[in-house]
């Protein structure tokens, strides 16, 4: 293994800077050498923080050398999303309005967590301004680019972490998902993606975007550096309320647990309307093989989709009211106009809203009683061209940004723990949630464990552009002044 493909395995690495066998500090340096040769056509980073990351690496070698262990995520470099605090950087959460703010004091607790486990910060990464959207398209910091094809989007609104993650650049990166903003950017850029059960990962120092609905997610490169990452970011904080008071619950050690047992059914119904046969092929593969062949309908999840849009719109409308009220044209146009629409949202509306998330929540976990775990699409199709205003299935047009979340929203709307795997196939990367009930993280990653094992999913291959490729057109980039 040369030095350079450690990037794609966060355990691997760690071993061996843990053993002696390799330097932290190389580590830090093959990536901050990669996101320079690649960022510039990727557009992942807005900051990157190469001389912490240098500091820290130094840390763990030394640690090493006298003999301590620095955990099981030693050296391994890792991004965050730009709406986690990072202490002396200003947190932006992709927008031009957060720039006047003063810089973070301290670092997000998961931030500290990873980092008390072993791995070094290097950078904070693009995204939708304030997490409002599924393609990183940014008008402020410029369009994240697929790294399977770069005139595509990576997804959104988490997409520089997946992409940074697609490309080799770091082997794991954390984002956020209110909607779907993990699973999404996962799926379209062919990794491995989480979002845990709410409540289960500290959300404090994280910007935030809808409270009742966001978490802290992550990405990585194979099942197993999503559970290590994922073990490392558990813990206790005060300082996040909506954190439940449950001990952790590492889910790595399971990971070799029996699947065979497990009672797993296909979503039918909503989550095959609008899907491209890719999608639906991808799941039927991944159905074929865990040898099931049961599927079942959730009633009325169109009308649990539609209410979460409207919680949504309304909480953070409510939450930009004094920006919208002076400074609209700081705004991203796109993040604008669905924010003043969340201010026309009526009172009853989002009370009804809130109805339905509490009925729709209960119907889903009375179906838990006779299933283990759901497997559904994670989008409607693979990643669709930048710009690209709609996407065409069974002759119906279909807006793309709003569209890519349609097979998400429902269970972030009731707080499921999801993992998204992404399925081996032909052409670009389609992705597969696997829905678990509350606090059954592992289950998710022992069947995606399985999975991988059985060769049906792993991080789609990355090939590096050719070294004449020096920028993409300007035309593609989509950045603003």
């Amino acid at each position: 293994m040369t030095i350079g493909t450690y990037l794609s395995d966060a355990v691997t690495m760690a071993t061996s800077v843990r053993a002696g066998r390799l330097l932290a500090r190389d580590m830090v340096e093959t990536a901050l050498a990669r996101i320079g040769r690649l960022d510039p056509l990727i557009n992942c980073v807005t900051s990157l923080l190469a001389e912490r990351a240098r500091a820290t690496a130094i840390r763990i070698d030394a640690a090493v050398a006298k003999g301590s262990d620095p955990g099981p995520l030693a050296g391994v470099p890792f991004g965050v999303k730009n709406l986690f605090d990072i202490a002396g950087l200003t947190t932006l959460a992709g927008s031009k309005i957060l720039r006047e703010r003063p810089p973070a004091t301290d670092d997000a607790s998961v931030i500290k967590h990873l980092e008390a486990a072993g791995a070094i910060l290097i950078g904070a990464l693009n995204m939708d301004e304030f997490a409002y959207g599924f393609s990183t398209e940014n008008e402020h910091y410029g369009v994240t680019r697929n790294p399977h094809d770069l005139t595509r989007i990576a997804g959104g609104s988490s997409g520089g972490s997946a992409a940074a993650v697609a490309a080799h650049m770091v082997p794991v990166a954390l984002g956020s998902d209110t909607n779907g903003s993990v699973r999404v950017p996962a799926a379209l850029c062919g990794v491995f993606g989480m979002k845990p059960t709410f409540g289960r990962l500290s959300r404090s120092g994280a910007h935030a975007f809808v409270s009742s609905l966001d978490h802290v997610g992550l990405f990585a490169g194979s099942v197993r550096d999503l559970a290590v990452t994922y073990d490392a970011m558990q813990g206790a904080d005060p300082t996040d309320p909506a954190l439940a008071e449950r001990a952790p619950e590492p889910v790595y050690p399971t990971l070799a647990g029996d699947t065979n047992e497990l009672r797993v059914a296909s979503l039918g119904g909503w989550f095959e309307e609008h899907a491209g046969p890719g999608v639906l092929e991808a799941v039927a593969r991944v159905a074929r093989a865990i040898q099931t062949s049961e599927r079942i309908v959730i009633p009325r999840t169109d009308v649990a989709r539609s209410a979460a849009a409207c919680i949504t719109a309304a909480e953070a409308a409510a939450r930009h009211l004094v920006n919208l009220r002076s400074r609209q044209q700081d705004f991203d146009h796109s993040t604008r106009y669905r924010l003043i629409a969340g201010l026309a949202m009526p009172a009853v509306v989002t009370l009804h809203a809130q109805r339905i998330r509490r009925w729709y929540r209960d119907q889903v976990l009375r179906l838990f009683d006779d299933h283990d775990l759901f497997i559904a699409p994670a989008t409607i199709c693979a990643a669709p061209r930048i710009g690209e205003a709609t996407v065409r299935h069974g002759g119906r047009a279909l807006p793309v940004r709003a569209s890519l979340g349609l097979y998400t929203q429902p269970f972030s709307f009731i707080g499921l723990p999801v993992v998204t795997v992404p399925v081996i196939g032909a052409g670009l990367p389609i992705g597969v949630q696997i829905i678990a009930p509350p606090w059954r993280e592992d289950l998710a990653l022992r069947l995606a464990t399985r999975l991988e094992r059985l060769g049906v999913v792993a991080c789609h291959p990355f090939t590096e552009p050719p070294a004449d490729v020096q920028s993409v057109p300007p035309a593609t980039l989509g950045n603003a002044s």
